[in-house]
């Protein structure tokens, strides 16, 4: 069995991301005979005033330009984007598993191959068929994540800058923090917990903090773990699928929670919502939008409507990038992040595809890497949807016609090449994404905030959860049981009296054990033993 490759090397001050490039798609390819159909998924996020994702100007610019060009029908398939596996086991279940299967998430994807519904691939064929895309994953080191139990199912995509998660960022309330006697965003736990009683006391808000019951298995301890880990348990519980929940930084996370709720952060009502997680709309993004709660984070985009609609509501706002080192407490934690896998989209391929639709299926994607058709999908039309800044790098502007690009620059139909959009340096490459027609330019605090959490993956404190090499059968059978019970127990061990969380705690462990977590984390031991996951990245 191929054995996998270390995990998250650290990378320089500005890592180099280039790939080497063909000019064209391969010189032989010829029109298919017979129409070809393929399907392709592209999530859905239910964003008013934008496309529908699967038939817009750039689903039929793809098929006019590519499809047409080469006798394939391409056909989009909508996912929707908070309900990913529901509609996946439909289409599956009804033989319409799409031609490309793809998702962020191991788990998932090695279920799918797991149940049969993707087929082995030869890469040896890929890279004959899109060679500018298989040297990218040699450029990238993640040829070692596309096996699974032994035989081949995977390409990958890449991620820039995957260890600092700057795409991402949690804005706050600047305007608060002032009025209650803060001139900067807090940096520690001490300073927030100070600005949050100040800001109740001040009658500010009715709750300053936004909570919800989480609507994924992922468990964001990364803070609550021990520097360095343990990475044997980092083997057994750090995971995206299964909630870790009976390992100690979920213990000790949840215990500051309930410390918090009991001090009045947090609606008593909160386990009535749902949080997306930054996905989507929920409760959460509307009470910051009303002004009712202190932070909310997001993806970060030229667009942001709750970012718009927050300050349409609120025209004497001021917000601020909350710091990374909000949360460190002294003896309790650390300021470590989780940071993105090394690979963006992993992506896989229908078990039902003729080898006709599977080379076609290839072909796009080389195609999309090709540097002007990924330029012309990212920025659109020059003049309407982007202007050329004084370096000849793309400035999107406020477009909202014929050509409108979907989300964050139709990052769900490109992500078949990569995660995120580049441009140039990260500075430029932040410079174009940043949000746009605010009456705040966030530019040089998104850049500060990549270079603090820069500072943390040098310093190893950045790192993602453990890809296995082999299907971890018990997942698949318990994990949607063990979301449901982390789900109840969360809001309970928030709310319970903290004399009685740690009788509480014990008593749900034992229960999250026996509902078939003891055997999931029995086999993920066992298959990290045997040298069949990745690694923890090597301190520096």
């Amino acid at each position: 069995m191929k054995k996998l490759l270390a995990l998250l090397l650290a990378a320089g001050l500005v890592m180099s991301l280039a790939v080497t490039v063909h000019a064209d798609v391969p010189a032989d390819w010829e029109p298919f005979a017979e129409r070809v159909k393929i399907t392709v998924p592209v999530y859905d996020r239910s964003k008013a005033g934008y496309p529908a994702v699967d038939d817009n100007y750039w689903t039929q610019w793809i098929q006019k330009e590519f499809g047409d060009k080469y006798n394939i029908d391409v056909q989009y398939v909508a996912i929707p984007r908070g309900d990913v596996m529901t509609k996946y086991s439909l289409l599956i279940a009804a033989d319409e598993t799409p031609t490309i299967l793809m998702e962020y998430d191991y788990p998932k994807v090695a279920q799918w191959a797991n149940d049969g519904a993707m087929t082995e691939i030869n890469l040896d064929e890929f890279k004959a068929v899109a060679p500018t895309f298989y040297q990218a994953m040699v450029e990238h080191n993640q040829l070692g994540y596309t096996d699974i139990n032994g035989k081949t199912y995977f390409v990958l995509t890449e991620r820039p800058y995957h260890d600092t998660t700057f795409t991402f960022a949690n804005f706050v309330r600047m305007d608060w923090l002032r009025k209650v006697g803060y001139d900067h965003v807090p940096q520690n736990y001490e300073e927030h917990k100070d600005a949050m009683n100040k800001m109740l006391a001040a009658g500010l808000c009715d709750y300053p903090q936004g909570l919800g019951i989480p609507t994924s298995a992922y468990i964001v301890n990364f803070a609550y773990r021990d520097f360095p880990v343990d990475e044997a348990e980092w083997a057994m519980h750090s995971s995206l699928g299964t909630p870790g929940f009976t390992w100690y930084p979920t213990e000790r996370m949840l215990k500051r929670l309930n410390s918090e709720y009991h001090m009045g952060w947090y609606s008593s009502e909160f386990d009535l919502d749902k949080n997306s997680g930054g996905q989507g709309t929920d409760a959460l993004q509307t009470d910051f939008i009303n002004g009712k709660i202190y932070q909310y984070g997001g993806y970060i985009a030229n667009n942001m409507a709750w970012l718009t609609a927050f300050y349409e509501n609120n025209p004497d706002a001021e917000l601020a990038i909350a710091s990374p080192y909000a949360g460190l407490e002294e003896g309790v934690n650390t300021a470590a992040i989780r940071a993105d896998n090394p690979f963006g989209m992993i992506v896989g391929f229908s078990s039902l595809a003729t080898p006709d639709q599977l080379k076609a299926a290839w072909m796009l994607m080389e195609w999309m890497i090709q540097p002007e058709n990924l330029f012309t999908l990212e920025n659109g039309i020059e003049g309407e949807t982007y202007k050329l800044d004084e370096n000849g790098l793309p400035v999107m502007l406020d477009y909202t016609g014929e050509h409108m690009l979907n989300h964050n620059n139709n990052i769900d139909m490109t992500c078949l090449v990569h995660a995120s959009k580049k441009v140039g340096t990260v500075e430029q490459t932040i410079a174009q994404m940043s949000p746009a027609g605010l009456p705040q330019d966030f530019t040089q605090m998104l850049i500060d905030n990549y270079y603090e959490l820069r500072k943390l993956a040098d310093e190893g404190k950045a790192y993602s959860d453990p890809v296995f090499a082999v299907a971890i059968e018990s997942e698949s059978e318990y994990s949607a049981t063990l979301l449901s019970l982390w789900q109840e127990y969360y809001a309970k061990l928030i709310k319970c009296d903290p004399a009685e969380f740690d009788a509480l705690y014990a008593k749900y462990c034992q229960e999250f054990l026996d509902a078939g977590y003891q055997e999931i984390i029995d086999e993920r031991l066992e298959a990290y033993e045997a040298g069949n996951t990745t690694k923890l990245p090597a301190l520096p």
